[in-house]
């Protein structure tokens, strides 16, 4: 089997974007630690079961994102983009209702918009 990376120019965003989330997906399922400390949270008390939610997390994104990367396939992109998008809407939810009103929760939602958009822009015939 070989890798395939795109030809069209929508598609290799869409890519890129799937890419982009497996990276991030991998570090916070490899270094919690260090993620837990980029998105300001800082356990009180140093649980396992704490660093084992969110390796499942990370582990999920990169499960998702790995399978829109090696199957490549519109309904894919369009399932990782539309899980992109409820991502960006909970994280507008969390700056209009706790007080996330940060320059890092604005920063967070940026990269979670193109992360959205770009899958979604492809599936749909916008690029």
């Amino acid at each position: 089997m070989e890798f395939y990376f795109p030809t069209e120019f929508g598609e290799q965003l869409a890519f890129c974007a799937a890419a982009a989330a497996a990276l991030i997906g991998a570090l916070v399922m490899f270094a919690p630690g260090v993620a837990l400390k980029f998105f300001a949270l800082q356990p009180r008390e140093l649980r396992p079961e704490g660093y084992g939610a969110t390796r499942s997390a990370g582990g999920l994104i990169l499960g998702f994102s790995a399978t829109a990367l090696i199957l490549a396939q519109p309904t894919l992109y369009l399932a990782f983009g539309a899980a992109m998008a409820l991502a960006c809407f909970g994280r507008i939810l969390s700056i209009m209702s706790d007080r996330g009103n940060t320059i890092r929760n604005f920063l967070l939602l940026v990269v979670e918009i193109l992360l959205a958009a770009l899958p979604l822009f492809y599936v749909f015939g916008l690029v």
